[in-house]
């Protein structure tokens, strides 16, 4: 029997099966049973969920560690269940990065808290999201820790493929890999429509729209400033009239990708602020208090420091989400220009994707979509977010 927690994963049935059957084998482990060989090797120490993004990673793991802390195999309605996929279970640590990397002093702390024994009896999890943004310094930390696992600790790994780009060829060979893959539109748009109410047209378009990416298609569904967001980028092909018109799109692009990081980060980054000072004594009276104030100074820049690395890596990945939607207009043209009879990503603007496949040879059609594919690259490989978005304008000026 399947979970019901597992429910959460759309369009992922293998791997749902997977982790259903470590489930039951840890359930055995934890009541000190003897498990056969075949539930033995359903469950090991180290995981490893691949798959391109929006794929539900991050779910899959968050979920199987819910699994894992639940008496009763993933419920999805106990305690346990709540607070390990809230991330504020006592066993469950989790490693998101803020910034653009994950440090070895991050990682080698979290290693070391993750080799304590589970405080409720069942397992101690570490959950590391974006594995693939460890340093090679953490990555070595992380694999002394696989290599020789405590009793009871369960590593979750997510990264985007397992290509020694996004995670070290030997930490690989000590985990279980878990292949996800790019969910249906069908399937997430009926999950849009049964769990959140949204209706069956908007669902439908919402799902197409986000290419695979279940997150973005609950956000276009149901957020209109994310769905003004994409159409502006949508735009960019027409306004492509001139060089002045290429640089000016660039800049508009970039503004456009600053606010809305600026937006997702503006909330936390004032609760932290405001924690951290009422911590350090801010708003107190006495020579204590006002002594504490004085030499917080330090603690308030390396806050503003990690702040600031993590809206530059919210800033790269609104950007991202850009190219991929630009991306796929280009791919609704080509897709025009051979008649090849799938629908369109971008519906609502199909009949603009038509004119264009009129107007541009395919091949020159193809170039766009590479320069749009190769920005990307650029961008995750440091280049400065401002000159690889100008190049690409320039070239889709071109074609």
């Amino acid at each position: 029997m399947t979970p019901p927690i597992f429910d959460e994963l759309i369009g992922q049935p293998d791997a749902v099966a997977t982790l259903s059957r470590a489930v039951e084998a840890a359930d055995a482990i934890v009541r000190g049973e003897v498990p056969d060989a075949s539930a033995q090797q359903a469950m090991t120490h180290a995981w490893l969920f691949t798959g391109p993004p929006g794929s539900g990673r991050s779910v899959a793991a968050r979920t199987f560690a819910a699994a894992l802390q639940c008496p009763d195999g993933g419920c999805g309605n106990c305690q346990a269940c709540h607070t390990a996929l809230a991330g504020t279970h006592a066993d469950v640590r989790f490693v998101v990065p803020e910034g653009l990397s994950i440090a070895v002093g991050e990682m080698r702390a979290l290693v070391l808290r993750a080799a304590s024994s589970p405080t409720q009896g069942r397992w101690q999890v570490l959950l590391v999201e974006d594995a693939d943004r460890l340093t090679e310094a953490a990555g070595n930390a992380l694999l002394k820790a696989v290599e020789e696992p405590p009793p009871r600790t369960v590593f979750l790994l997510c990264t985007p493929s397992t290509h020694p780009d996004d995670i070290s060829v030997t930490i690989r060979s000590r985990c279980r890999v878990v292949p996800l893959r790019q969910p249906p539109a069908d399937a997430i748009a009926a999950v849009l429509h049964r769990r959140d109410g949204i209706d069956e047209a908007t669902a439908a378009w919402a799902a197409a729209a986000s290419q695979g990416h279940v997150g973005r298609a609950g956000r276009l569904a149901r957020d209109p400033q994310a769905r003004t967001r994409r159409d502006a980028v949508l735009a960019v092909p027409r306004r492509l009239t001139g060089i002045g018109a290429a640089f000016d799109a660039a800049s508009a692009l970039i503004e456009a990708a600053e606010a809305e990081a600026a937006a997702s980060v503006a909330e936390i980054d004032a609760k932290e602020r405001s924690a951290l000072e009422t911590a350090l004594g801010a708003g107190g009276t006495g020579k204590g208090a006002a002594g504490a104030v004085r030499g917080s100074a330090g603690q308030l820049k390396d806050l503003e420091r990690r702040q600031k690395s993590r809206a530059t890596r919210a800033q790269r990945d609104s950007l991202d989400r850009a190219l991929v939607d630009l991306a796929g207009f280009y791919r609704d043209v080509l897709v025009h220009s051979f008649d090849a009879g799938v629908g369109p990503i971008h519906g609502d603007v199909d009949e603009l994707a038509g004119t264009a496949a009129g107007k541009w040879a395919p091949e020159s059609t193809l170039r766009r979509l590479e320069s749009v594919l190769e920005c990307r690259v650029a961008i995750e490989a440091n280049v400065k977010p401002r000159i690889a978005i100008e190049a690409m304008m320039l070239a889709l000026w071109r074609g």
